[in-house]
């Protein structure tokens, strides 16, 4: 089975930090209202100089230095973002030019939402299946927003739950076992998060908030059980589970439901907030920074977001390329 597996990770964040205190400045709520629904206390903004872009360049430099692999061994550069800087060029191409990365590779961004990042890994490993260029057998992917500058700061439904970021991972394909990857992806076309069209004056983030946790709170056990079905694994083969951090309360219904070990199930929304695209790969980074992944660690990556879209991943986390392994 040709498989993909994490080689390193990174990520960026704005130095800007917004506590829930400071949004009750600029609209009705508290920390008393936001933290029981959330699992928030705070997020980050970006600040003058710092954009979308710029965070996912970060990001991706320090992926890349972490990796152990020359940049010409790179086959594909992916970002999941829905808040780039430009409709176009991509976040993808100033990423390739501001660090001088391979030409000739296929290199686009991709949006769905806070499921992007999933809908990425497993792009990346199609397209570069379909290449199977053995010298450039890693990917850059990608995962950054700039969601502040469409939050609408007197909509307290919205405003309090998102923040700003990057995170970026060098993945490796090659041949490997059934348990070793899966993949789930999935829409159901409706409006239930939104956001104006590009353009218009106003265009904000909009959210039916009880729909969406209605739509969470099942479809991440259908894809968590959907993996292990795929990669014939049960919840005792996986170290961790890494949800996009769009809400505690939705992560906790789900260990409840499929009756899981709650100290697989990373979380980091209290200071970071809802990332969208950015979620995951942020939080792989902050949990390789902390310690927490081992070298042969199996992970479950389940995003879901607007679309409505979602996206399962299983892959593992192999750590960083040792010349001698590439030599022999």
């Amino acid at each position: 089975m040709y498989t993909i597996s994490i080689r390193s990770t990174g990520y960026a964040l704005p130095e800007r930090i917004i506590t829930n205190d400071d949004l009750s400045q600029i609209v009705d709520t508290s920390d008393e209202w936001i933290f029981p629904r959330t699992g928030i206390h705070s997020r980050r903004f970006v600040g003058e100089g710092q954009s979308a872009n710029s965070m996912a360049i970060e990001a991706a430099k320090k992926a890349l230095r972490a990796s152990g692999i020359n940049k010409e061994e790179l086959g594909i550069i992916l970002v999941a973002t829905l808040s780039g800087d430009y409709a176009t060029p991509s976040v993808a191409c100033m990423v390739q030019q501001a660090l001088e990365l391979p030409k000739d590779i296929p290199v686009m961004d991709i949006n769905a939402a806070c499921s992007g990042f999933c809908y990425a890994l497993e792009t990346a490993r199609a397209l570069l299946m379909a290449g199977a260029d053995k010298k450039r057998p890693y990917g850059l992917i990608i995962g950054t927003e700039e969601l502040s500058k469409i939050l609408d700061m007197t909509d307290r439904s919205t405003c309090v739950l998102f923040g700003d970021g990057a995170g970026a991972v060098v993945i490796e394909a090659g041949e490997g076992e059934e348990e070793d990857y899966a993949s789930i992806l999935g829409a159901d076309g409706g409006l239930a998060i939104s956001c104006d069209g590009v353009g218009k004056d106003h265009s904000y983030v909009k959210m039916d908030g009880k729909d969406v946790f209605r739509f969470a709170v099942k479809i991440l056990p259908r894809c968590i059980r959907g993996l292990f079905k795929k990669s014939g694994t049960t919840q005792e083969d996986i170290d961790w589970f890494v949800c996009h951090q769009a809400n505690a309360r939705i992560i906790d219904h789900v260990v409840r439901f499929l009756k899981a070990d709650d100290n697989k199930f990373f979380r980091d929304m209290d200071h970071l907030g809802n990332t969208s695209g950015a979620s995951i790969p942020l939080a792989l980074g902050e949990m390789n920074e902390q310690g927490l992944l081992t070298p042969g660690n199996r992970l479950m990556l389940i995003g879901f977001g607007s679309g409505l879209t979602w996206g399962g991943i299983l892959l593992k986390y192999v750590g960083p390329v040792h010349r001698n392994e590439t030599e022999s």
